[in-house]
Protein backbone atom coordinates (compact mmCIF):
# COMPACT_ATOMS: atom_id res chain seq x y z
CA UNK A 1 0.00 0.00 0.00
CA UNK A 2 1.38 3.44 -0.89
CA UNK A 3 1.75 5.78 2.05
CA UNK A 4 -0.53 8.58 0.92
CA UNK A 5 -1.07 11.30 3.52
CA UNK A 6 -4.02 11.15 5.89
CA UNK A 7 -6.28 14.19 6.06
CA UNK A 8 -3.46 16.51 7.11
CA UNK A 9 -1.75 18.92 4.78
CA UNK A 10 1.26 21.13 5.43
CA UNK A 11 0.25 24.76 4.94
CA UNK A 12 0.77 28.17 6.55
CA UNK A 13 -0.71 28.53 10.02
CA UNK A 14 -3.43 31.15 10.49
CA UNK A 15 -1.25 33.03 13.01
CA UNK A 16 1.35 33.63 10.29
CA UNK A 17 3.97 31.83 12.35
CA UNK A 18 5.15 29.40 9.70
CA UNK A 19 4.09 25.98 8.45
CA UNK A 20 1.73 23.69 10.30
CA UNK A 21 -0.20 20.56 9.48
CA UNK A 22 -3.90 21.28 9.07
CA UNK A 23 -6.18 18.45 10.09
CA UNK A 24 -9.97 18.59 9.96
CA UNK A 25 -11.49 16.60 12.84
CA UNK A 26 -15.19 15.71 12.87
CA UNK A 27 -17.06 16.54 16.04
CA UNK A 28 -19.46 13.97 17.50
CA UNK A 29 -22.84 14.63 19.09
CA UNK A 30 -21.54 13.00 22.29
CA UNK A 31 -18.64 15.49 22.44
CA UNK A 32 -21.05 18.16 23.62
CA UNK A 33 -21.59 19.25 27.22
CA UNK A 34 -24.84 20.57 28.69
CA UNK A 35 -24.07 24.05 27.30
CA UNK A 36 -23.68 22.90 23.69
CA UNK A 37 -19.88 23.28 23.81
CA UNK A 38 -17.36 20.57 23.07
CA UNK A 39 -16.44 19.12 26.47
CA UNK A 40 -12.96 19.83 27.83
CA UNK A 41 -12.10 16.10 28.00
CA UNK A 42 -13.02 15.72 24.34
CA UNK A 43 -10.74 18.66 23.49
CA UNK A 44 -7.81 16.57 24.77
CA UNK A 45 -9.00 13.74 22.51
CA UNK A 46 -9.18 16.12 19.53
CA UNK A 47 -5.55 17.05 20.19
CA UNK A 48 -4.60 13.38 20.18
CA UNK A 49 -6.49 12.73 16.92
CA UNK A 50 -4.87 15.72 15.25
CA UNK A 51 -1.41 14.68 16.45
CA UNK A 52 -1.84 11.12 15.11
CA UNK A 53 -3.15 12.39 11.76
CA UNK A 54 -0.26 14.85 11.52
CA UNK A 55 2.64 12.66 12.68
CA UNK A 56 1.47 9.07 12.20
CA UNK A 57 0.46 6.03 14.18
CA UNK A 58 3.09 4.88 16.70
CA UNK A 59 5.01 1.77 15.64
CA UNK A 60 3.55 -1.51 16.80
CA UNK A 61 0.03 -0.12 17.25
CA UNK A 62 -3.00 -0.62 15.05
CA UNK A 63 -3.00 -2.04 11.54
CA UNK A 64 -1.29 -0.65 8.45
CA UNK A 65 -2.98 2.35 6.91
CA UNK A 66 -2.20 5.61 5.19
CA UNK A 67 0.93 7.57 6.01
CA UNK A 68 1.15 10.90 7.76
CA UNK A 69 2.23 14.22 6.23
CA UNK A 70 5.23 14.32 8.61
CA UNK A 71 6.61 11.21 10.29
CA UNK A 72 7.52 11.85 13.91
CA UNK A 73 9.81 8.86 14.25
CA UNK A 74 11.79 9.02 10.98
CA UNK A 75 15.34 7.89 11.61
CA UNK A 76 14.52 6.36 15.01
CA UNK A 77 14.98 2.65 15.84
CA UNK A 78 11.76 0.60 16.06
CA UNK A 79 12.22 0.31 19.84
CA UNK A 80 11.76 4.06 20.37
CA UNK A 81 8.46 5.29 21.78
CA UNK A 82 7.15 8.86 21.75
CA UNK A 83 5.51 9.35 25.15
CA UNK A 84 3.44 12.25 26.46
CA UNK A 85 4.92 13.94 29.52
CA UNK A 86 2.70 17.04 29.70
CA UNK A 87 -0.37 18.73 28.18
CA UNK A 88 -1.24 22.43 28.44
CA UNK A 89 -4.64 23.59 27.16
CA UNK A 90 -5.95 27.15 27.00
CA UNK A 91 -9.64 27.65 26.20
CA UNK A 92 -9.96 30.96 24.36
CA UNK A 93 -13.65 30.64 23.55
CA UNK A 94 -16.14 27.78 23.54
CA UNK A 95 -15.92 25.38 20.61
CA UNK A 96 -19.57 24.78 19.86
CA UNK A 97 -20.75 21.45 18.52
CA UNK A 98 -21.36 21.58 14.77
CA UNK A 99 -21.76 19.04 12.00
CA UNK A 100 -18.77 20.78 10.38
CA UNK A 101 -15.31 19.49 11.37
CA UNK A 102 -13.09 21.58 13.62
CA UNK A 103 -9.95 22.77 11.87
CA UNK A 104 -6.79 21.99 13.83
CA UNK A 105 -3.26 23.17 13.08
CA UNK A 106 -0.42 21.11 14.57
CA UNK A 107 3.29 21.91 14.48
CA UNK A 108 6.52 21.27 16.36
CA UNK A 109 7.26 24.46 18.28
CA UNK A 110 10.60 23.20 19.61
CA UNK A 111 12.79 20.12 19.33
CA UNK A 112 15.15 19.60 22.25
CA UNK A 113 17.59 16.87 23.23
CA UNK A 114 15.17 13.95 23.68
CA UNK A 115 11.82 15.76 23.49
CA UNK A 116 9.64 17.94 21.32
CA UNK A 117 7.01 20.57 22.06
CA UNK A 118 3.95 20.02 19.86
CA UNK A 119 1.70 23.08 19.48
CA UNK A 120 -1.95 23.16 18.44
CA UNK A 121 -4.53 25.72 17.42
CA UNK A 122 -8.18 24.57 17.17
CA UNK A 123 -10.52 26.71 15.08
CA UNK A 124 -14.28 26.67 14.59
CA UNK A 125 -14.98 24.95 11.27
CA UNK A 126 -17.54 27.56 10.19
CA UNK A 127 -16.33 31.00 11.23
CA UNK A 128 -12.62 30.17 11.67
CA UNK A 129 -12.39 31.63 15.17
CA UNK A 130 -9.54 30.25 17.26
CA UNK A 131 -11.13 28.44 20.22
CA UNK A 132 -8.25 26.52 21.80
CA UNK A 133 -4.47 26.73 21.91
CA UNK A 134 -2.50 23.89 23.41
CA UNK A 135 0.87 22.28 23.76
CA UNK A 136 2.14 18.78 24.41
CA UNK A 137 5.59 17.75 25.54
CA UNK A 138 6.61 14.41 24.04
CA UNK A 139 9.73 12.52 25.07
CA UNK A 140 11.50 9.83 23.08
CA UNK A 141 12.29 6.72 25.12
CA UNK A 142 13.92 3.40 24.26
CA UNK A 143 11.28 0.81 25.20
CA UNK A 144 13.92 -1.83 26.01
CA UNK A 145 16.00 0.30 28.39
CA UNK A 146 13.62 3.06 29.49
CA UNK A 147 16.31 5.63 28.72
CA UNK A 148 15.71 8.84 26.76
CA UNK A 149 16.72 8.80 23.09
CA UNK A 150 18.31 12.00 21.81
CA UNK A 151 17.24 13.56 18.52
CA UNK A 152 19.92 14.22 15.94
CA UNK A 153 20.39 17.77 14.67
CA UNK A 154 18.93 16.63 11.34
CA UNK A 155 15.82 15.23 13.05
CA UNK A 156 15.36 18.44 15.09
CA UNK A 157 15.60 20.59 11.96
CA UNK A 158 13.21 18.36 10.00
CA UNK A 159 10.58 18.35 12.76
CA UNK A 160 10.67 22.09 13.45
CA UNK A 161 10.62 22.85 9.71
CA UNK A 162 7.91 20.21 9.04
CA UNK A 163 9.80 18.79 6.07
Amino acid sequence: MDAEPLTGTVEPRPDGGGPGIRVDIALRWGDMDAYGHVNNVRIASLLEEARIHAFGVPAGTGAAGLGAPVSLLDGMPDTVQALISEHRIRYRRPLEYRTVPARVWVWVAAAKGASIEVAYSIHDGVDGTECVTAGTTMVFVDSATGHPVRLSQEQREALTGLR
